[in-house]
This record gives C-alpha cells, sequence and structure tokens, in this order.
C-alpha cells in the first residue's frame, strides 16, 4: 500500500474536522488558523467551525462548502474528498448514493463494463438532478431560446411580406400610367414623373436635352420644379391654368394629346410663362424672353 492509498484510507476514518486540523497542524508547514484566515480573506470563526465540525455556525450551505473547498485547497487536501464528506456528514446524501455515483463516474472514465441501458439511465438521473437544481437558470435559457424563435420567425415573414411588395410594386407602378395613350416619342423614355397625372393628362413634357423645368397653377404655386434629361418625362395635371418655366426651351418637347406642338425657344434660351392649356398650346406658342 502506498502512501497515497495510506492517507485515504486513514481519511476514510477520520471527520472533516480531524482531516483539515491535522493537515494545518502537522507536517512540515505547521500553520496558525489566524494567518489562513487572513490569506483566504475567511473569517477566522469560520475555519474553526469547520475543524470542530460545527456547521451550524455558517449561515448557509453554500457557503459551507465553499469555505471548506478553498480550506482544503490551502492546505493541499484533495477539494472534492473533502466536499463529499462533508455533505455525508450533514446529511445532504447518503454513503450508498455516495458510492454509487463514485462508481458510476469511475465506470464511464474508464469506458468499459457499462452496458447501453445502464449508461443511458446514469446519464438521464444525472441530466434530471442538474434540472432539479439549477431549474431557475433552466427555464430562463428555455424562455431566451423561445425569443430567439419567435424572432427568427417574425424576421423571415417580414422578409417574406417586404419581397412579396417588392415584386407587385413595379406591376402596379406600370399599371398606373395609360400606356395606349402615350405619343412616339423623338427619344426612348428614360424616367417619368407626375405618373399620378398621367391617366387624364393632355399635356405631356419630355426633355431631348438637359433643361430645367418648372410648372405653377394659377395661383403661382410651384407644383413641380426638376432638371429633366434627355428620355425623361413629365405629364401635366388635368385643366388649364397650369404654367411652365424652361431653362432650355428648345431642348423640351411640348405632346398635346398625343400631337407635338411647336417649340417655346430655342436652344439654351430660357422662356417664362409659358401656358400649358392644350388650346393656347396649338396652334400658338407662348413668347420667348432671354
Amino acid at each position: 500500500m502506498n502512501e497515497n492509498e495510506q492517507q485515504t484510507e486513514l481519511h476514510n476514518e477520520m471527520s472533516v474536522g480531524e482531516i483539515l486540523r491535522n493537515a494545518r497542524t502537522t507536517g512540515r508547514r505547521k500553520r496558525e488558523i489566524q494567518t489562513i484566515a487572513k490569506q483566504l480573506c475567511i473569517r477566522e470563526e469560520f475555519l474553526q467551525a469547520l475543524e470542530d465540525g460545527n456547521y451550524k455556525a455558517i449561515p448557509e450551505t453554500v457557503y459551507i462548502l465553499g469555505f471548506a473547498r478553498n480550506y482544503a485547497m490551502e492546505l493541499g487536501l484533495n477539494p472534492d474528498e473533502i466536499i463529499a464528506k462533508i455533505k455525508r456528514e450533514m446529511g445532504l446524501v447518503s454513503d450508498e448514493n455516495d458510492d454509487e455515483d463514485k462508481e458510476n463516474t469511475d465506470n464511464s472514465d474508464a469506458g468499459a463494463g457499462v452496458d447501453g441501458e445502464k449508461w443511458y439511465r446514469h446519464i438521464l438521473g444525472r441530466s434530471v438532478k442538474f434540472v432539479r437544481n439549477n431549474w431557475k437558470w433552466c427555464l430562463i435559457g428555455f424562455v431566451v431560446i423561445l425569443l430567439i424563435i419567435g424572432g427568427i420567425i417574425g424576421l423571415t415573414l417580414q422578409q417574406t411580406q417586404t419581397g412579396i411588395n417588392d415584386a407587385v410594386q413595379p406591376e402596379t407602378a406600370v399599371v398606373s400610367v395609360n400606356t395606349t395613350t402615350e405619343p412616339k416619342y423623338n427619344v426612348d423614355v428614360r424616367e417619368r414623373f407626375g405618373t399620378d397625372n398621367a391617366e387624364n393628362a393632355s399635356v405631356i413634357l419630355q426633355a431631348i436635352q438637359e433643361s430645367w423645368v418648372k410648372v405653377e397653377d394659377r395661383r403661382g404655386n410651384t407644383v413641380f420644379s426638376r432638371v429633366l434629361v434627355s428620355g425623361d418625362v413629365y405629364y401635366v395635371p388635368a385643366g388649364d391654368g397650369y404654367t411652365a418655366v424652361f431653362g432650355n426651351a428648345g431642348g423640351v418637347d411640348v405632346w398635346v394629346n398625343g400631337v407635338l406642338a411647336e417649340k417655346q425657344g430655342a436652344d439654351h434660351v430660357r422662356v417664362a410663362d409659358i401656358s400649358l392649356s392644350p388650346d393656347d398650346l396649338l396652334p400658338e406658342t407662348a413668347t420667348v424672353t432671354e
């Protein structure tokens, strides 16, 4: 029998308090309990209570086990052995259960001698014990997992709905423009503006060169103001009283009911007070002002 086996057999016959006191007061490193209490930042009376086996002097079981573990490690003892022995002394576990756990642990470490059914029961028992001892944290984890799954489902549904809306939107935009009444433009259409007016517009402006275009109603309120580039189209609201300013009059084609009206001015010439009434645009033109 080697020294470790002799020590283990001796510890089996001693109480936790005796083991701790023996480790502190014998051997080459004899130490005072006051010194260890300062090093571990544990009150002296608590360490004395552990050596005396007076566990009632320490308020909570968790503190008893924590102090005992730190004390054992400081004295060079096996902390797991001390904790297991304290639990038996306090009646937290029985010797039979402790021996069974130890046997199961040894068998699992060896990787042999345990059939599938016993291994399953062993794992299941430990899992149930873990959940029972940590049910609050298990419940919190379960709620967090549910929230994550709900968030993923909600995000997926939102992305799906967005994809459907994106797929439908271009079709809706095309339908809003009555292409059957569109004139035969001189240049390909680049971008359309004022599409809300497209169904009833009698007058359509298209830039064939870059030009600033502003449209006002009869009260002088601006209903459209933008620099149009070649191909851009603007649908003028239906009704009389609208006037326009072209920054480059020669760069804007004016279509009236599908017919191209005369130019409102020369290239790179600013023209103001252009009447956008169909009756005024055909056949007459607005006055050119430099």
